[in-house]
């Protein structure tokens, strides 16, 4: 670790990010870091998400976390915290709660509950399921990303699995944040509820 490295871990063996010569995504993962140790956040604490729309990657700060980070898929609109805008909102969020612990893979879930039906793959274009797992956000910034027009959780942001794979790594989604089914297992077994996330555009 130099000088200048941050204290934190996307799972490489030293706790510090893997560097790939991409010095705009390690930069970018540091001022992630810093805003979120504006919060008290440190590695010691536990895990913390960094979403990077510009990358369409989803990274994990602490232990068990591929230093590669996830593809992700975000919104159509862009990026934004008004209602019914359906755009991704930006800034400091927590998970409020964790749902579909145990569910199959491609289990598809409206208003938040398992209706039963299994899809694996994308029966038809544009087709946009919630499957398999739900991270359910709430914003940390009054005015911002919480609160009267703005309010990420009453907007029902997700991360959550997505049958629709062969278009992640492009903003299509209608405001959430969604991962590939396998994905969303993989780091829903690594966070909890009130872990902290921050997105960036």
């Amino acid at each position: 670790m130099t000088e200048h490295s941050p204290d934190l871990s996307l799972g490489g063996d030293d706790n510090t990010p893997q560097r790939s010569g991409d010095s705009l995504l390690q930069f970018r993962l540091e001022q992630a870091a810093a805003r979120l140790r504006t919060i008290g956040w440190s590695p010691r604490v536990g895990p913390a998400l960094v979403v990077l729309g510009m990358e369409q990657r989803l990274f994990g700060l602490g232990e068990g976390f591929p230093p590669e980070g996830w593809t992700i898929s975000t919104g159509l609109a862009g990026f934004g915290n008004e209602a019914d805008s359906g755009r991704t909102p930006t800034g400091l969020h927590r998970i409020c709660a964790c749902i579909g612990d145990g569910a199959p893979s491609g289990m598809v879930f409206k208003s938040r509950e398992p209706t039963g039906e299994i899809v694996t793959t994308t029966a038809q274009p544009g087709m946009d399921c919630i499957t398999t797992r739900i991270l359910w956000l709430e914003g940390m910034e009054e005015g911002i990303n919480r609160g009267p027009g703005v309010d990420s959780r009453s907007r029902y942001i997700y991360i959550h699995g997505t049958p629709d794979v062969h278009r992640l790594g492009q903003p299509v989604s209608a405001g959430c944040v969604r991962m590939n089914n396998d994905d969303i297992i993989t780091l829903f077994a690594l966070v909890s509820d009130q872990t902290p996330v921050l997105i960036l555009p």
